[in-house]
């Protein structure tokens, strides 16, 4: 498989953000597991306005991103699996898998830590849970998460396929475990073996401090078992349970201009 397969790989991740993006929310809004407490309009115009925004952020602030730096890595042969003689395909897997662990690891330091938490916990401030919910992150996070990966780009000598398709990856499974979308029991028992389902990353959004620290994964749910942050269910089920923080409860802070201030206010 050739190194330059994607040119201009941002057509490829938006065309499948935009497909994923309405595939869950026709299925959300056809199977909701949960009822909204705070009007869906006003959620979105602002969860979705943050995209745009954090995509300006990351262009203006930022010399180079992911893929620029597995173009950079794969033409001077830097990182680990420069070094290594495996197939194409499992290499590109063992990348996934590493690139998974990596934010696994980036999201437990985000909530272990309290500078780090101040700032991601705006996501958590969401009154609700659904698809736009993934998209909500402060800047500054989307920023030193863009910085990492590129350190991982050039430690490990990702390719420039390999992290194209874990960003799609990433980005459609954020998408499909925050949705608002009801999954038959025994087939969300056994997807939660293998991925992070709705269910699963819900108990991460509950008010009760135990649940949120937990279910860290974002697409393989592998880690949450093996390091210990697993928890099955919420304490009050997924009906009853209370979405967010406690400390943030006003419906105004979910508008946008409310959301950049946050990290600096509580």
């Amino acid at each position: 498989m050739t190194e330059h397969v994607f040119n201009d790989p941002s057509w490829i991740r938006l065309s499948i953000f935009v497909a994923v993006l309405l595939l869950c929310t026709i299925w959300e809004n056809k199977l909701p597991r949960r009822s909204l407490t705070v009007p869906r309009w006003f959620r979105w115009i602002n969860n979705l306005s943050l995209v745009a925004l954090n995509s300006v952020t990351i262009v203006l602030l930022l010399p180079i991103v992911a893929f620029q730096a597995a173009v950079i890595a794969s033409n001077r042969q830097w990182g680990l699996f420069h070094q290594l003689s495996l197939p194409d395909w499992l290499i590109i897997v063992l990348a996934i898998i590493l690139l998974d662990l990596i934010i696994y690891l980036q999201h437990l330091a985000f909530h272990r830590f309290k500078p780090l938490w101040k700032i991601h916990r705006m996501h958590h401030a969401d009154l609700d849970v659904d698809v736009t919910t993934s998209t909500r992150f402060h800047p500054i996070e989307i920023i030193l998460s863009m910085v990492v990966k590129v350190a991982a780009v050039f430690a490990l000598g990702i390719s420039p396929v390999a992290i194209v398709i874990f960003e799609i990856v990433l980005n459609a499974s954020a998408m499909f475990n925050h949705s608002n979308a009801k999954l038959p029991l025994s087939i969300d028992a056994i997807l939660r073996k293998f991925i992070v389902t709705p269910d699963m990353h819900r108990v991460h959004h509950s008010i009760i401090v135990k649940e949120t620290h937990s279910n860290f994964g974002f697409f393989l749910s592998v880690w949450d078992r093996w390091f210990n942050t697993y928890r099955a269910q919420p304490e009050l089920g997924h009906k009853n349970m209370v979405i967010g923080v406690p400390e943030i409860r006003d419906h105004q802070e979910q508008r946008l201009d409310k959301l950049i201030t946050q990290p600096f206010r509580y």
